[in-house]
């Protein structure tokens, strides 16, 4: 059998893994980003001196930002369960030593230290969680398009075939989540006054890269013979034109719908598109072609599953603007917070228990369909994902508190501490992984595009060693960092569009 049809079964016919453990895989850059921001306060110089950036903070980032989640879905695979805890209590100690180091010095009561923290006013115009969540999903999601070719990674996290739930299957509408955390949509202020279409004309403009990419990925991959699931979007759709397309279709229904009832947008788009689903035939036609045996004739036969499930991805993306909306109100203090991650934790459990319904009475998971039960999956996974790194946010504040002058980049900046007119210093953010590669976020997942094409051009993938794999990923992705934190530290955003 040639290479190209091998490398296409590897990614092929696959099943998924169970809801616990991709969530239990979710919860380690949360942990990550909590155990980096402890180390930097617990390292943190006299007087208040924020640790040293450049090469050495780079090498520090990479090895507690990405390192551990490489290691999970490869070598670590087998005992994921445990590597949250280690890394749990790991956090605990360290904070641990930071808090008893403290108490030497000013003998605070606890109950006066969380008092003081739920009061601790924040920039409002900074939620550092929304940029984190984005950057993760970016860096998990290149981490897998190229590990998946390894044998080291499991096939039970790469996409499922129809049904099923792969990390790699909740990577793609995390994607879609994240880019309507930031559409122009949301951040429009109310004090700003602009025509209702203005939004989709600025969106004709800025999707028009994602369309190149596209163009570019699909002109490549047939020129060279490269191996491609076909039932993942088609013969010649990929996931650029997706994005692009759900980008302009959420774009024209919110200047037509008000955007604060876009969650009724969404949900009436998930429910008709199922509905359509199990009462007609379009089912058997996306999971089987017009003629049941899988035929690819013609533009819509051949690409029904990259087209057909835009209208799942459009009631994700309307359902993650109105959370957007939800993240950018106003809120000034920890303790307002602490009530919205509650009530985004409701809602999350709400969602799953839509879930559990949805798989029993209607479809489960599909990712290549993006039914319904794929739409609840994704986000209510998120908001569980992006409140887990809130709460990473507030414990790192919390710790801030506790030792005077420490900073950590990507972190809340808090206005002035509770009884003191002084505001806080301002996080240097030069020196961070997560602020470089949130400032080339496109030019980060396209280099990671190009150069898993390379890496698969240029070994044979599937019969790599563990050292191998190993050393293979780990110098794709640093590489990959590196070149944003260069990018980062001459302050070049390559965005003309």
């Amino acid at each position: 059998m040639p290479q190209k049809h091998l490398k296409e079964a590897f990614v092929s016919h696959l099943n998924g893994t169970s809801l616990l453990e991709v969530s239990v895989g979710a919860a380690l850059p949360p942990l990550c980003v909590l155990c980096r921001g402890l180390l930097l306060v617990r390292c943190c110089r006299p007087r208040g001196q924020a640790p040293r950036s450049g090469p050495c903070r780079l090498l520090l980032d990479f090895v507690l930002l990405v390192v551990p989640l490489v290691l999970s879905c490869t070598v670590l695979s087998p005992v994921l369960f445990l590597v949250p805890a280690v890394l749990a209590a790991f956090c605990a100690g360290i904070f641990s030593t930071v808090y008893r180091q403290r108490q030497r010095g000013a003998r605070v009561p606890f109950r006066q230290t969380v008092r003081d923290f739920q009061e601790l006013c924040l920039d409002p115009h900074y939620v550092p969680a929304i940029t984190v969540f984005r950057v993760y999903v970016n860096v998990l999601t290149s981490i897998s398009i190229l590990a998946v070719d390894f044998p080291q990674f499991p096939r039970r996290y790469a996409k499922a075939e129809t049904y099923g739930k792969g990390a790699m299957d909740l990577g793609v509408g995390a994607f879609i989540f994240g880019n309507a955390l930031v559409c122009p949509e949301v951040r429009q202020t109310a004090s700003v006054v602009q025509s209702r279409f203005s939004s989709l004309a600025k969106q004709l403009f800025a999707v028009w890269p994602l369309v190149v990419l596209g163009v570019g990925r699909l002109l490549s991959v047939k020129s060279i013979e490269y191996h491609e699931h076909t039932s993942e979007y088609g013969v010649h759709w990929n996931f650029f034109f997706t994005l692009a397309l759900v980008r302009l279709a959420a774009s024209l229904l919110l200047a037509i719908f008000p955007k604060n009832k876009s969650w009724i947008v969404a949900v009436t788009l998930a429910v008709l598109y199922q509905l359509t689903l199990n009462v007609t035939s379009l089912k058997t036609f996306v999971l089987h072609g017009s003629n049941g045996k899988d035929s690819r004739t013609g533009f819509l036969n051949a690409n029904r599953e990259g087209l057909l499930s835009l209208f799942g991805y459009l009631a994700i993306y309307m359902a993650s603007v109105q959370v957007g909306l939800y993240l950018l109100k106003r809120r000034d203090s920890v303790r307002d917070w602490l009530a919205a991650v509650c009530l985004l934790l409701l809602a999350a459990l709400v969602l799953f228990v839509c879930l559990h319904i949805s798989q029993a009475h209607a479809d489960p998971v599909s990712r290549r369909m993006a039914n319904l039960s794929y739409c609840l999956w994704v986000i209510a996974h998120c908001l569980t994902f992006f409140v887990s790194f809130v709460v990473a946010d507030l414990a790192l504040l919390f710790t801030k508190l506790l030792v005077k002058g420490s900073a950590v980049p990507s972190c809340w900046r808090a206005v002035k501490a509770p009884g003191s007119r002084e505001p806080w210093q301002t996080e240097a953010e030069h020196g961070c992984l997560i602020a470089a590669i949130n400032k080339n976020q496109l030019l980060f997942f396209l280099l990671a595009n190009v150069m898993t094409g390379i890496v698969n051009v240029m070994i044979d993938t599937m019969h790599s060693k563990a050292a191998v794999t190993l050393c293979i990923l780990h110098l794709y992705m640093f590489l990959n960092c590196f070149i944003m934190y260069i990018l980062h530290a001459k302050n070049i955003a390559l965005k003309f569009w």
